[in-house]
């Protein structure tokens, strides 16, 4: 009996976000890096959405500095992905507002963008597929983000930002359906829409995730 007692309690089930948000509330680092870890890629898939490749990854540690101390501010400990996200959208049109050459996301990109393992996709087709990723409206290019390169489940996305599984398929189906469009529009030179053929994350997608582990 006190063996079997042991074994059960040993599986301790992950806490929830509202457990971790009050941890870390009270000062609890280990509890904030597990929402840290918990939304690291949702946080660099919406950034990659938006802002230049090569300054995803900084920008992911700002968004995450800025919420450490703003926890405080949160009404409703479950609305922790909603209010995360905010921020991270806020953290983007910032760096925006305090680039200098406002440049367009199309026009400032270097590596590349999903792929199948055979497809050779250069670093020009990744650029521009990035590109074009970049100009879809907001909801599908995030739900792409997050699927293709974060490797995100349809119901991983969800729960995530808060949306529902079916909005979350109906963006994934209209995105790839707008992406594989224009991408035939895009080039004749070469073909980057085989490296789309669905919307399963692909080895090439693993390039533009974080240098460094999150």
């Amino acid at each position: 009996m006190d063996c079997r007692a042991v074994t059960v309690a040993s599986h301790q089930e992950p806490l929830d976000d509202s457990a971790l948000v009050q941890a870390a509330r009270q000062g609890d680092r280990a509890a904030f890096g597990g929402l840290y870890d918990r939304y690291a890629r949702m946080v660099h898939g919406i950034l990659l959405a938006r802002v230049p490749l090569d300054e995803v990854d900084d920008l992911v540690q700002d968004v995450f500095m800025r919420a450490l101390p703003r926890l405080r501010d949160l009404r409703d400990v479950n609305r922790f992905a909603a209010w995360l996200s905010a921020i991270t959208r806020n953290i983007a049109n910032d760096y925006y507002r305090q680039t200098k050459p406002v440049a367009k996301v199309t026009e400032r990109l270097s590596e590349d963008e999903p792929g199948e393992p055979a497809a050779g996709v250069s670093d020009a087709e990744a650029a521009m597929i990035l590109g074009i990723v970049q100009t879809l409206s907001e909801a599908y290019r995030e739900t792409l983000m997050l699927r293709l390169v974060e490797g995100m489940t349809g119901p991983e996305i969800a729960a995530r930002t808060g949306l529902t599984p079916g909005s979350v398929r109906v963006n994934l189906h209209r995105g790839m359906q707008q992406l594989r469009e224009k991408l035939a529009q895009a080039s004749t030179r070469s073909s980057p829409q085989k490296a789309i053929a669905d919307d399963a994350p692909s080895p090439a997608g693993k390039v533009l995730r974080r240098r460094n582990e999150l």
